[in-house]
């Protein structure tokens, strides 16, 4: 059942969303652009190929603001805050997850230490309540000032850096997982070299009174076009890149998600910092190998048909080892591709499992991800 439309909340953009003929979707609360007249094959083909404009402003954005932010921050994921670089105006960038007591994430989110604060963005559906949880746990060490007056617009693609280049003098010079303040207009902009296609490109804060006009002037670059949700998701998809409330929640710790390259050794069993984080018992034993029952994979279907999310998975026996958290035809690869979890013993690369679509079983592999190369660029 879908919220009434004006229960929902729109983005600075939605005007322009409506007058480029999107088709308009409920999702995080939000009235969002599932897709524009092209369709999502071709948005997602020319975000591989040339640049792709999203409106992500539906995501949380916040700061983390005293001396104590980063040691504070660091007690509720099991990642390297303190050690997360500051130089010269260079801000440099990191994935991380917030935890429960028991292990599990709450979400993930990007964080990036700008100086004189840590910047977070977290995602859209989870915003309230990771704000609140966060307020809670270390609102004493640090302040916590949620940014509801920004936009988010992310700018994907192989060609994103020449089109962003011709509005922003320097933005080339940011590489993969890097920060800096620009200004366009008149206007505070914060732009990382980051995103969530597996492409190279930019995620670009900017105040809500202006993104409209920035968005505007981006899509008459020649490179550029708009590109909805449903291009994100199997962008994303293709790239191996988890979706929070699909392919992690708190039903799933980091190991068993393969988020384990998340986790700095700083972090872990004999690092200076070991521990000391939410679920932090169960986490480290996880990755000495214990209590470790099931993990997430890629799958390759080994017919042309397509396999969606919760599709059960089977052994060779008919036996249920898990399911799909999500799938979908990938239009870069034109395969079938998913995401799911599956018991240890048949998470290793190359074993055959069966998905069932309406009744029937699916041969798929378990393959590596991403199941397209990234080209994120890193100088």
């Amino acid at each position: 059942m879908t919220a009434p439309t004006e229960s929902l909340l729109k983005t600075p953009l939605h005007a322009l969303h409506l007058e480029l003929g999107a088709r308009m979707v409920p999702f995080a609360g939000y009235s969002m652009p599932v897709q524009y007249p092209s369709g999502l094959m071709a948005e997602h083909h020319h975000t591989r190929q040339a640049a792709g404009l999203f409106d992500v402003s539906h995501m949380g954005q916040l700061k983390l603001v005293g001396p104590d932010a980063a040691a504070a921050l660091e007690t509720l994921m099991p990642v390297d805050v303190i050690g997360l670089g500051y130089d010269n105006g260079v801000c440099r960038q990191r994935y991380g997850l917030l935890l429960t007591d028991d292990g599990t994430i709450i979400d993930d989110l990007m964080f990036v230490n700008r100086g004189e604060d840590l910047f977070v963005i977290v995602n859209g559906a989870c915003k309230a309540t990771d704000i609140a949880h966060i307020q809670d746990r270390i609102g004493n060490r640090c302040a916590v000032l949620p940014l509801p007056d920004r936009a988010l617009l992310a700018l994907q693609g192989p060609q994103a850096v020449t089109a962003l280049s011709r509005l922003l003098t320097g933005v080339d010079r940011l590489v993969f997982m890097t920060g800096g303040h620009f200004i366009w207009e008149g206007a505070d902009l914060f732009i990382t070299r980051s995103g969530y296609t597996g492409e190279d490109g930019f995620e670009i804060s900017v105040p809500a009174g202006h993104a409209e006009a920035l968005a505007r002037q981006l899509l008459a670059q020649p490179e550029v076009k708009p590109i909805g949700l449903g291009a994100r998701n199997s962008l994303r998809l293709e790239a191996g890149l988890c979706l929070y409330g699909s392919d992690i929640d708190t039903h799933t710790t980091p190991v068993e998600a393969g988020l384990t390259w998340a986790l700095q050794k700083v972090r872990r069993d004999g690092g200076e910092r070991a521990g000391g984080f939410p679920g932090a018992p169960r986490v480290l034993a996880q990755l000495r190998g214990e209590g470790l029952a099931r993990k997430r994979v890629g799958l390759i279907a080994l017919e042309r048909v397509p396999v969606r999310d919760h599709s059960e998975l089977h052994d060779l026996a008919g036996q249920r080892i898990g399911e799909v958290t999500s799938g979908l035809l990938g239009p870069t690869i034109d395969r079938p591709v998913a995401m799911g979890y599956v018991d240890i013993a048949h998470a290793a690369l190359g074993t055959r499992v069966n998905a069932m679509v309406r009744g029937k079983a699916v041969p798929m592999e378990v393959s590596a991800m991403p199941f397209v190369p990234t080209r994120y660029y890193r100088g």
